[in-house]
């Protein structure tokens, strides 16, 4: 998230924050693709990470392409933390360990995400050569350590680097360590977000096992196909993972609500600074837990947005649906991943196959599926099928998905194209993570530095 919203508005009932959720309902016709994705930074000249200061660094980046494209600086105090575009079309921002981010604008196909990251990239590279700096599509730090990795002055990173160790073994590999391409896709009703949350929850371990890519910690394998996706195992799970409730038949939006009520909270934002409020959950605070601790301390809608972006389920309910599954990759995946998607959620005989295919899936199923897919891969299985030829069946549905959207909307559209990636996952039956450790023990001789330039954007 580029920017920590400010809202004022009184917030006094959980039937507010339900209707919050409830108001991001649109028609079909107004569903829109938003694609976001991470790379790593490094310096060319020694593979080493590019700090926040300095004349060639993360912040002369931002300042570079603030100068270039226009869009509003975002600040935290007196530093650049990232930029908007100016309608709210899209954003430019940092995470913790200085992975760039890109979140997308609402667009209406595949094209179109593909044409904006291609754009992204190349006005990144025009701006980074002279200083350089290079971007590197995996889903993990492949070679520095923590210690190694910069930290981001901002203020938010602060609380959740004090936090995460008190919650979970690996929250801060997850901050600074790992990257992912993720996707938000819209829902026109809660039966429609019903029945998007339960398919994508059921399937994000499958999305992880295809996009896997992250088999190297501190320049060794690690022996795992995703260590992104075995981070968020141990991160911190009263705010993460599988959410059983999503498995039933009956969810809706006021069930969100009130888990993410008893979710502590990491912060509020008061005239611009940032009030750690780790030590309460968002009823606590609802309840008047911070009075007398801050000086305005009532809930406000912009407390309650703030809350929901500091969640991270597999799949996390805004106004929209974002898929959180995957690692980062190559610039082809940066389009492959909202296909997968949009194919199996856009379309409703699409989505009704997927619901039908996975409607057996207990929730002790799905997370058994969690917990070995970093390790196993496309080679875990489910109900007594092999992962790789469910991806087979699941691929093939949004392959129909998206054939059916481009006949639809009779614009000639072809987005099944970007499928490619996973099509060739599926017909070598080997993920890129495979590729990579090949690769490391046979032409690379043992050594991760070839990374850096193979799979640089």
């Amino acid at each position: 998230m580029a920017r920590d919203t400010t809202d004022q508005t009184p917030l006094s009932s959980v039937s507010d924050m339900t209707a919050y959720l409830a108001a991001g309902n649109k028609s079909e016709e107004q569903f829109r693709i938003g694609t976001e994705h991470e790379k790593f930074v490094f310096f060319r000249a020694d593979n080493s990470p590019v700090p926040y200061f300095g004349d060639a660094s993360i912040s002369a980046l931002l300042k570079g392409l603030q100068e270039k494209s226009g869009w509003d600086p975002i600040m935290d105090g007196e530093n650049i933390i990232g930029l908007g575009e100016p309608t709210g079309m899209g954003a430019i921002s940092i995470e913790p360990g200085g992975q760039f981010e890109l979140s997308g604008a609402p667009l209406e196909n595949i094209h179109q995400t593909c044409k904006e990251s291609n754009q992204h990239l190349a006005t990144l590279r025009e701006i980074a050569e002279p200083m350089g700096i290079r971007f590197l599509g995996i889903g993990g730090s492949p070679k520095w350590t923590l210690a190694e990795t910069p930290r981001m002055p901002k203020s938010r990173y602060d609380i959740m680097s004090r936090y995460m160790p008190k919650v979970g073994t690996k929250g801060l590999d997850m901050m600074y360590r790992t990257c992912t391409i993720q996707v938000n896709l819209d829902f026109s009703s809660e039966e429609d977000m019903r029945r998007k949350m339960r398919v994508s929850m059921k399937l994000q371990s499958l999305a992880t096992a295809l996009f896997a890519s992250s088999p190297f910690t501190e320049g060794k394998p690690n022996g795992l196909s995703s260590w992104r996706g075995d981070i968020w195992r141990d991160t911190d799970n009263r705010r993460s993972g599988l959410l059983d409730f999503t498995f039933r038949a009956d969810f809706g939006f006021e069930d969100y609500v009130k888990w993410a009520l008893d979710v502590p909270m990491y912060f509020v934002v008061r005239d611009g600074h940032y009030h750690d409020c780790t030590h309460v959950t968002f009823r606590q605070f609802m309840n008047g837990a911070l009075k007398g601790e801050i000086a305005a301390w009532e809930p406000t809608m912009g407390d309650w947005t703030n809350h929901l972006s500091t969640l991270f389920p597999d799949v996390r309910l805004k106004r929209f649906l974002e898929m959180r599954g995957a690692d980062g990759g190559p610039w082809r995946r940066i389009c492959a991943l909202p296909a997968f998607w949009v194919g199996l959620l856009y379309d409703d005989e699409a989505l009704t196959a997927a619901d039908e295919l996975t409607k057996d899936w207990t929730f002790e199923e799905v997370n058994a599926l969690r917990d070995v897919v970093p390790v196993q891969g496309l080679k875990a299985g489910i109900k007594g099928h092999n992962l790789l030829d469910v991806a087979r069946e699941v691929v093939g549905i949004s392959r129909t998905g998206l054939k059916n959207r481009a006949r639809v909307n009779g614009d000639g559209q072809d987005e099944t194209v970007f499928l490619a990636p996973l099509d060739e996952v599926l017909a070598k039956k080997g993920t890129l993570a495979d590729d990579l450790l090949m690769l490391y023990h046979g032409r690379w001789n043992g050594s991760v530095e070839p990374v850096f330039e193979e799979y640089q954007y």
